[in-house]
């Protein structure tokens, strides 16, 4: 009798928790957007993003109970390097945003997934099926179109080079995650971002050096920090812990398609046969490669 009322509980409030989730990744989808519109390099971004970000989620984990120290402990290495992937992951992806732009850079940074797909059974003793090795095949066909394409039209090279190093990060946080399994979802995030604020730190004041963003520059940037970070993480982690592990991962491609949606219309972005073409096959082999995966361990 119990678990029939708690099963239709779950069902009353699914939609509730499909909408917080489906909003985090439309406010992720709009980072691209912000960055367009910030005058202060890509590195001095990700310092002000993990800035306000770190103190806005750690202050909301202490208000929540504060975090648990012995699996902190326990994991802090791993945690570690998660916040130096997550640092060097951002300015990577903020940098092809200004070298290439949004739309071919965050293509580009979806083929993490399938990178740790590629490699699941050397990482995970996982084994590679006929659908992943499909998958893997979709989407490196994808990147070869949009890559070439890049080349041959005389687009930056940087541009593709930081995109493709984003989504080294991104894969490489990925795996470094899975890694993590007593400290809660909130808290790794917090966490990471602070690691990620003193790892970005100290990049730019090797590099560029502090950000003296001009006044324009103020609103996107606690925008970016408050919104895009903070807030979108706490809604991605409120909706995840819900939602069954397909319907997460169906949603999380909204991301994406939303970033590509926003440059095109926004930043009137536009791409050629070639890279529409390999914008599907990078999303649909990933979405395919990943709802698989999830199925499975569900």
């Amino acid at each position: 009798m119990e678990k029939n009322v708690k099963r239709t509980a779950d069902r009353d409030t699914r939609p509730v928790f499909t909408g917080v989730y489906l909003l985090s990744m439309l406010i992720f989808g709009t980072n691209g957007l912000l960055v367009a519109r910030i005058s202060v390099s890509a590195s001095q971004i990700v310092f002000m993003r993990t800035l306000l970000g770190g103190i806005a989620l750690s202050l909301l984990v202490l208000l929540r109970g504060g975090f648990d120290k012995k699996a902190v402990r326990r994991e802090s290495l791993w945690l570690l390097l998660g916040g130096i992937a997550l640092g060097f992951n951002w300015i990577a992806l903020f940098e092809a945003y200004r070298a290439l732009n949004v739309s071919l850079s965050i293509l580009i940074y979806y083929v993490g997934p399938i990178l740790i797909l590629l490699f699941s059974p050397i990482l995970f003793r996982e084994r590679l099926s006929a659908r992943k090795l499909a998958a893997i095949g979709l989407v490196g066909i994808g990147l070869v179109l949009i890559s070439g394409s890049i080349a041959l039209g005389g687009m930056s090279t940087r541009g593709l080079l930081t995109a493709c190093l984003s989504a080294l990060f991104y894969a490489s946080l990925i795996a470094i995650n899975k890694r993590i399994s007593l400290t809660g979802g909130l808290q790794t995030a917090a966490i990471e971002l602070d690691v990620a604020f003193a790892v970005v730190l100290l990049y730019v004041l090797f590099t560029v050096g502090l950000p003296q963003p001009e006044k324009s520059d103020w609103l996107w940037l606690v925008i970016i920090g408050l919104v895009n970070t903070a807030l979108a993480y706490f809604l991605y982690f409120t909706g995840l812990q819900k939602l069954p592990a397909q319907s997460a991962a169906l949603l999380s491609y909204a991301d994406p398609v939303s970033a590509l949606f926003f440059s095109a219309t926004v930043l009137h972005e536009s791409m050629t046969g070639l890279q529409v073409l390999g914008a599907v096959l990078i999303l649909g082999g990933a979405a395919f490669g990943e709802l698989r995966r999830r199925e499975r361990e569900k």
